[in-house]
């Protein structure tokens, strides 16, 4: 049953990049979640490079979220993300949530990202 929702992500994922480019103007951020953390990465697809990169293994999250795999580390993870965005530049992105619904920890991460000042 896992291995059937996660081909699914997959496939949803592919259809939605097919669309998705992130430039240098406005980089593709691209959002991984497990269990228990969530990882989001900055890529700007006209060069193949990663702009910023960041995780909720980051010892400043993990010091207050032992267990980041909840609402309120998305929410607080989110709001970081986007200070360090903003230190390389980048207030203007394209949302990629990777086949993932809005939904959840994805929706909390994706909101505390606008108000932390980012665009999209």
């Amino acid at each position: 049953m896992k291995a059937k929702k996660e081909a699914l992500r997959h496939k949803r994922h592919r259809r939605i990049l097919m669309r998705m480019r992130g430039d240098n103007a406005r980089p593709r951020l691209i959002i991984r979640r497990s269990l228990k953390n969530i990882f989001a990465q900055l890529i700007d697809d006209a060069t193949n490079r990663c702009v910023f990169s960041s995780s909720t293994l980051n010892k400043e999250i993990k010091q207050k979220f032992p267990d980041a795999g909840n609402i309120k580390a998305a929410e607080f993870f989110g709001e970081r993300f986007a200070v360090g965005a903003k230190e390389k530049g980048v207030t203007r992105i394209v949302f990629d949530r990777a086949g993932y619904l809005y939904h959840g920890r994805i929706k909390a991460f994706a909101e505390s990202l606008r108000k932390g000042g980012l665009e999209f």
